[in-house]
C-alpha cells in the first residue's frame, strides 16, 4: 500500500521554499495592477456564499407575492379556474362532434346546452325529491322525540363515575360558600343578563336578503359559464398564447401541457366513474333498507365526494340522521351505518386504486396538505379544485428546472433510487435496514443475486468512490466498510453457492481500495451462483507483498476489479507483473468506473489483459468465455411460455403469416417507426414454433440485419430476442447487448454486431403476443419509459389495422400512403 503511494506520488514536487518566491510573485502582481489580490479572493468568497442566501430571499419574497394575488384576486380567479376545469371535461365531447363535421361553434353549443339539461334535470329530480321528503318530516317528531327522551334516561342513569362525580360537586359547593367568609368580602349582586333582539323586517326586506344572499353564487355561476364558452371556442389561441408566454424549449412546453391536459382530463373522469359507483349502490341499498329519500341521498353521496376528505362525512351525516329519525329502533341505523362503511372500504380499497392508478402522480401527503392550502385560499371550491391545481403544479415542476422542487415535494414517485437509497442507510451506520432493502429488491428481481449486484450494488460502490475524497469523513467510510461488509455476509449467507464443479475455480482480486475488495466479492458470489466457482481474495490491496502470497498455478482466470477512474497506468502494470508470473491465466480487468473512450479491443491489447469489461454483466460473459463455456451457456434462450400452444393455434388460426395486408401495414410501421426513434434498422417479426419469421424490416443489411432479415430465412427461436418479448408478454429493452449477461454471448447477435436492442409485443384480440415490433442498432443507447409507450403503442396501431384490413377484406393503409412493393422478408434501404 505505501509502495503503491510512494509510486503514485513519485511525479516532479514543488521545492519546499517555493512559498516565498510565489508571494513575492503575487506581490508583484498586486503591484502592478494595483488590487491586492488575497482581497479579491476573499471578495469573490463572501459574493459567492452570499448569492445562494440572496436567491433563496428572492424565491420566498415571490411565492408570498404569489400566494397574495391567488387570494385577493379569488374573485376572479375561482371562476377562471372553474372554468378551466370543466373545459378538460368538456373538450372531448366537442371535438367528438367536431369529428362528425359540425363546427366549433355549433359544437359547443350543443354540448354546454346539454350540460345545463342534464343540470338542470338533476337540480329539479333533486329538489322534488326534497320536497318529498320535507313533507314528511313532521311525521317523524314523536319519534325523534322518544328517541332523545330514552338517550336523556340513559345518560342520567347511575355510572361507575356518578359517586366521585356527587362527592367533587359538594366539594365545590362547600369551597364556593366558604370562600366569601373566609376573604371577609361581601358577595356580589348577581348580574342580570341583557339580550339584544333583531329588529322584525319587512317582506321587502327579507326578499332582498335572500337576493343578495343567492347573488354571489349566482354571479360566480354566470361567470364561469361564460369562460367555459369562451374557452373552449378560443382554445387553440389560448394554447399557442401559453406555449408563447412558457418560451424556451418548444418541445418542453409541448410535453408540460400535454401531460398536464392528460393527467386532469383522467384524474376528472375517473373521479366521475368513482363517484358514480358509489353513488348507485349508496341509492340501491337504501331503498332496501328502507330508508327515505335513496335517491336523493345516493346522488348527494356521488356530488359531494368531489369534496375530498370531507364530502363523505357530510353526504353520510344526511342518511344517517334520517334513519336515526325513522326508526324507533336502532336497526335501520346500524343496517345505514354498515352499508356507508362497506362502500367506503369497497371504493377506497378496490375501485379507486383500479380506477385511478397512477392518474394524477401526486403523493398522499401532498394530497392532504393541498386541499388544505386550497381551502384555506379560496374556501370549499378550492379544496373541490385542489387535485387539479395542483398536478399543475406538479407538471410545471416536472418541466420548469428552477421549479423542480414541486416535483419533489408533490409527486409520488421515490426521489431517491434503490442504490441512493442503500447507500445512504450505509452512511448513517443503519446497516440492517441496508440489509433489508437489499433482500427486498433481490424478491422482487426473483432472487436474481447477481442482476441486484448489477443493478444496486456496482452503483453503490462507485457512489462511495466519487464522495471518497469529495465529501466522505472518517466516520463515514468507516459506517460503510462494516456495513458493506454486514451486507455482504448476509447475502452470502441467504443465497449459498453450489457445489463446487470439477473445474479451476476463478480468482477474484480487488485493484486498490477496499471498495475493490467489496466488488471482487460480489463478482465472485455472482459467478458461483451461475455455477462458475470462483473465490474472492480479500486479504489487502495488489502491493508486491501480496502478489507474493498469491498461488495462481492451478487458477485459470483471474479477475481484477477497479471502480476509480481511469486506472489504466496501475492496471497495465498489475497485467505485467501477474503475466510475468504467471504466463498460462487469463486475466480479466473489469474496469467498472469507467476508462477512456476508445474501443474495447484495443484498450485491452494495450493493457496486458484477455479480456476488458466495463459492467458486471460483461464480466460475467468474459468470464463464461475464457472458461470455455458452450455458446448454451454463455447467452439464455428465449424460453417458451406456459400458454405457448394456445398461442401457436391463435397464430395459426390468425393468418398473419400468409396476409399482404399485414405485410403492406408493417412495411409502413417498420419503416416509420425507424424515421421516429431514429435507428437504422426497426422489424415486425412473429415467432412460430421453431423460429422467428421477420414480414418486414426498414433498413440496410449492413445496419444489422444479416439473417434476422434475409428473405426466405428465419432465426432459430433460442437466439431471437423477439422470443424473449413473446415470453415476456411485455416490452424489453437491452441498451448494451455486449454488456448484458443475458445475450452477451448470443452468437447471432454478435454476428450481426447488434449492440442495442427493443422490442414490444404484437398482440392479437384474445391478448396473444404473436410476434414483437423491435428497434435494433449497432451501438449502445437508452430507451426510456415514454419511449417504450410509444413503441407499443404504434404495434396496437398495426394490429388494429390488420383487424380492420381483415374485416374489409383487402390492406388498409393511412391516408395519403402508396402500399409498397415489398415483399416479406425483403430489407428497405433507408
Amino acid at each position: 500500500m505505501q509502495g503503491d503511494n510512494a509510486m503514485g506520488n513519485s511525479g516532479p514536487q514543488e521545492p519546499t521554499d517555493s512559498r516565498p518566491a510565489r508571494d513575492a510573485g503575487a506581490a508583484r502582481g498586486a503591484t502592478a495592477s494595483g488590487y491586492p489580490p488575497q482581497r479579491t479572493v476573499h471578495t469573490a468568497t463572501a459574493m459567492d456564499a452570499t448569492v445562494p442566501s440572496l436567491r433563496f430571499m428572492i424565491g420566498l419574497v415571490i411565492a408570498a407575492l404569489v400566494v397574495a394575488g391567488l387570494y385577493f384576486g379569488r374573485t376572479l380567479l375561482v371562476p377562471l379556474a372553474l372554468a378551466f376545469l370543466l373545459s378538460f371535461v368538456l373538450e372531448p365531447l366537442v371535438a367528438q362532434l367536431k369529428r362528425m363535421g359540425l363546427p366549433r361553434l355549433p359544437s359547443v353549443i350543443a354540448v354546454v346546452m346539454a350540460m345545463l339539461m342534464v343540470l338542470g334535470v338533476g337540480a329539479l329530480f333533486v329538489g322534488n325529491e326534497a320536497r318529498e321528503l320535507s313533507a314528511q318530516l313532521p311525521s317523524y317528531q314523536n319519534t325523534i322525540r322518544k328517541k332523545l327522551r330514552s338517550l336523556r334516561q340513559q345518560l342520567r342513569a347511575p355510572g361507575m363515575f356518578d359517586g366521585a362525580k356527587r362527592t367533587f360537586d359538594i366539594v365545590q359547593r362547600e369551597v364556593e360558600a366558604a370562600a366569601p367568609a373566609l376573604s371577609g368580602v361581601a358577595r356580589a349582586p348577581t348580574v342580570q343578563k341583557v339580550q339584544v333582539q333583531p329588529p322584525v323586517l319587512s317582506p321587502a326586506n327579507q326578499l332582498m336578503a335572500a337576493l343578495s344572499a343567492v347573488s354571489g353564487p349566482l354571479t360566480q355561476a354566470g361567470l364561469v359559464l361564460v369562460f367555459v364558452i369562451f374557452i373552449l371556442l378560443d382554445r387553440v389561441d389560448l394554447r399557442d398564447r401559453l406555449l408563447r408566454l412558457w418560451g424556451g424549449n418548444l418541445h418542453r412546453a409541448t410535453d408540460a401541457m400535454d401531460e398536464a391536459g392528460d393527467r386532469i382530463t383522467r384524474y376528472l373522469t375517473m373521479q366521475l366513474l368513482v363517484n358514480v359507483t358509489y353513488g348507485i349502490p349508496m341509492a340501491a341499498g337504501l331503498w332496501l333498507i328502507g330508508v327515505p329519500g335513496a335517491v336523493l341521498w345516493g346522488s348527494l353521496a356521488a356530488v359531494m365526494r368531489f369534496v375530498p376528505y370531507l364530502g363523505p362525512f357530510i353526504a353520510a351525516a344526511f342518511p344517517l340522521t334520517l334513519a336515526f329519525a325513522v326508526d324507533p329502533g336502532w336497526d335501520l341505523v346500524l343496517w345505514t351505518l354498515g352499508l356507508i362503511v362497506l362502500l367506503e372500504l369497497v371504493s377506497n380499497n378496490v375501485i379507486e386504486p383500479w380506477l385511478y392508478g397512477s392518474s394524477t402522480g401526486l403523493s398522499a401527503l401532498s394530497l392532504i396538505v393541498a386541499a388544505t392550502f386550497w381551502a384555506a385560499l379560496w374556501g370549499p371550491v378550492g379544496l373541490i379544485m385542489s387535485t387539479p391545481l395542483t398536478v399543475c403544479l406538479l407538471v410545471i415542476g416536472r418541466y420548469l428546472p428552477q421549479l423542480a422542487f414541486l416535483e419533489v415535494l408533490l409527486g409520488s414517485r421515490p426521489v431517491l433510487d434503490e442504490p441512493t437509497r442503500i447507500y445512504q442507510r450505509l452512511l448513517a451506520g443503519d446497516a440492517a435496514e441496508a440489509i433489508e432493502l437489499s433482500t427486498t429488491r433481490i424478491e422482487a428481481l426473483k432472487g436474481a443475486v447477481p442482476a441486484f449486484y448489477g443493478q444496486v450494488g456496482v452503483p453503490v460502490l462507485r457512489m462511495a468512490v466519487g464522495d471518497h475524497a469529495q465529501v466522505a469523513t472518517p466516520e463515514h467510510r468507516l459506517r460503510l466498510v462494516e456495513g458493506m461488509d454486514a451486507l455482504l455476509d448476509e447475502l452470502e449467507e441467504q443465497y449459498p453457492v453450489p457445489d463446487a464443479a470439477a473445474q479451476e475455480p476463478v480468482v477474484c482480486l480487488g485493484g486498490k481500495w477496499e471498495v475493490d475488495l467489496f466488488a471482487a466479492r460480489m463478482l465472485a458470489h455472482a459467478l458461483s451462483l451461475q455455477h462458475c466457482p470462483a473465490l474472492a481474495r480479500v486479504e489487502g490491496a495488489m502491493s508486491a507483498e501480496h502478489l507474493d502470497g498469491l498461488d495462481l498455478d492451478a487458477v485459470r482466470v483471474v479477475c481484477v476489479v477497479w471502480l476509480a477512474p481511469e486506472p489504466t497506468a496501475a492496471a497495465r502494470h498489475l497485467c505485467r507483473r501477474l503475466k510475468r508470473r504467471w504466463p498460462h491465466v487469463h486475466i480479466v480487468l473489469a474496469l467498472w468506473g469507467g476508462v477512456q473512450s476508445q474501443p474495447q479491443d484495443e484498450l485491452s491489447a494495450q493493457l496486458g489483459a484477455d479480456a476488458l469489461a466495463l459492467s458486471l454483466e460483461e464480466t460475467l460473459a468474459q468470464v463464461a468465455q475464457l472458461q470455455g463455456a458452450s455458446v448454451e451457456g454463455a447467452y439464455t434462450p428465449a424460453p417458451i411460455p406456459a400458454d405457448d400452444e394456445a398461442r401457436l393455434r391463435a397464430l395459426q388460426a390468425s393468418g398473419v403469416l400468409d396476409s399482404p395486408a399485414l405485410q403492406q401495414l408493417c412495411q409502413h410501421t417498420a419503416q416509420r417507426a425507424a424515421d421516429i426513434f431514429d435507428v437504422p434498422l426497426a422489424m415486425v417479426s412473429l415467432v412460430d414454433r421453431e423460429r422467428q419469421v421477420t414480414l418486414c424490416a426498414h433498413g440496410p443489411l449492413s445496419a444489422g440485419g444479416g439473417q434476422a432479415c434475409s428473405a426466405g430465412q428465419g432465426l432459430p427461436r433460442g437466439l431471437s430476442l423477439c422470443g424473449h418479448v413473446v415470453a415476456r408478454q411485455r416490452s424489453l429493452v437491452v441498451p448494451d447487448i455486449a454488456r448484458d449477461a443475458r445475450f452477451a454471448g448470443n452468437p447471432a447477435l454478435r454476428e450481426q454486431g447488434l449492440r442495442f436492442y427493443a422490442g414490444v409485443p404484437l398482440r392479437d384480440a384474445a391478448g396473444h403476443a404473436l410476434g414483437a415490433l423491435c428497434l435494433m442498432d449497432t451501438a449502445p443507447r437508452a430507451f426510456d419509459e415514454r419511449e417504450k409507450r410509444l413503441l407499443q403503442a404504434m404495434a396496437n396501431d398495426l394490429m388494429a389495422g390488420w383487424r380492420d384490413a381483415q374485416a374489409a377484406g383487402g390492406p388498409a393503409l393511412p391516408a395519403g400512403q402508396a402500399a409498397p412493393s415489398a415483399t416479406v422478408g425483403q430489407v428497405v434501404p433507408q
